[in-house]
């Protein structure tokens, strides 16, 4: 019986780890809270110590981290995935740009461990749901052997053969989000400082050619009502953005409009920190002089 490793019990992983634990595969399961791993377990999911004991006794690894250099330090580290085993395929869930990508392949593949990057969209939502876009890019082997546990998570794409491409995938899908919800807070609060209201021009945008993901799910769910719950770090969002920037210099292709959001999620993330992303709305209405909100919510 094949035994599935989970690393990384956050916002996103733990949702995803739970589907898997629910499809009743047997499992370990590692997070820097030991907490977090223990509070997990149960008849078919054991905690782990470290990234080490998890590929000593887990087949296939899946990992969900925030950063480049948590993965590195996961795959890599004294107590890494790489000393592991019994693991012969670790498939990154995390976003951590080509970069880390290529780099943790070939550490991997040093030790004969496979290594396929599938970072994943959809937010927590999409997460609990099992209906995230899985973006994999990797062997046809080892993409037909992770498949069935991925399809529980969400929807596989194959985007690529080598590492990197899907973590290309990703952050190419993660500026255009940035960019989609930037645009949409200046938007959102030149309309309010003239009198319109938000809800209204929410309808009307989602009628029309404006249309887009923050008018139709993050502005809805977790601005208009304040609620700014949506489950994603703004400095996180902003790693992301800085990450399609890097790999966007790396290429030599142009990123006039890249370069102005990223300055945008820069500021953001420094005055948010571990704010919810969609908090860049209280950066723009304090430039703006409003509050952008449903008025239903403002007489309340």
């Amino acid at each position: 019986m094949t035994t599935i490793g989970f690393i990384g019990l956050g916002n996103m992983g733990l949702p995803m780890a739970t589907r898997l634990r629910s499809a009743n595969h047997t499992m370990v399961v590692q997070d820097v809270r030991a907490g977090q791993a223990s509070a997990f377990a149960c008849a078919n999911a054991v905690a782990a110590q470290t990234a080490k004991q998890v590929g000593d006794l887990a087949d296939i690894v899946l990992m969900s981290l925030p950063t480049p250099a948590s993965v590195l330090e996961v795959v890599e580290g004294a107590q890494g995935l790489m000393h592991g085993s019994r693991v012969k395929l670790v498939v990154d869930l995390s976003t951590t740009g080509p970069t880390t990508a290529v780099q943790a392949a070939a550490s991997l593949a040093k030790q004969g461990i496979g290594f396929m990057d599938s970072p994943v969209s959809g937010g927590v939502t999409g997460a609990e749901k099992g209906t995230l876009a899985v973006m994999v890019s990797g062997r046809e082997d080892e993409i037909a052997r992770a498949k069935p546990y991925l399809e529980v998570i969400g929807r596989v794409f194959q985007v690529g053969d080598s590492p990197g491409q899907g973590q290309a995938m990703k952050v190419l899908n993660n500026m255009l989000s940035a960019n989609a919800m930037a645009a949409t807070a200046e938007v959102m609060a030149l309309g309010v400082k003239n009198g319109l209201d938000p809800s209204v021009m929410l309808d009307v945008l989602n009628a029309s050619s404006g249309r887009n993901t923050a008018t139709t799910d993050k502005f809805p769910r977790s601005v208009l009502d304040r609620s700014f719950n949506f489950g994603f770090r703004a400095v996180l969002l902003n790693k992301d953005v800085r990450l399609c920037k890097e790999f966007a210099e790396a290429n030599g292709v142009s990123f006039t409009i890249g370069r102005a959001v990223a300055e945008v999620w820069e500021k953001a993330a420094a005055e948010l920190g571990d704010g919810d992303f969609t908090r860049i709305i209280e950066v723009i209405e304090k430039l703006a002089g409003v509050t952008v909100q449903a008025r239903t919510a403002q007489n309340k």
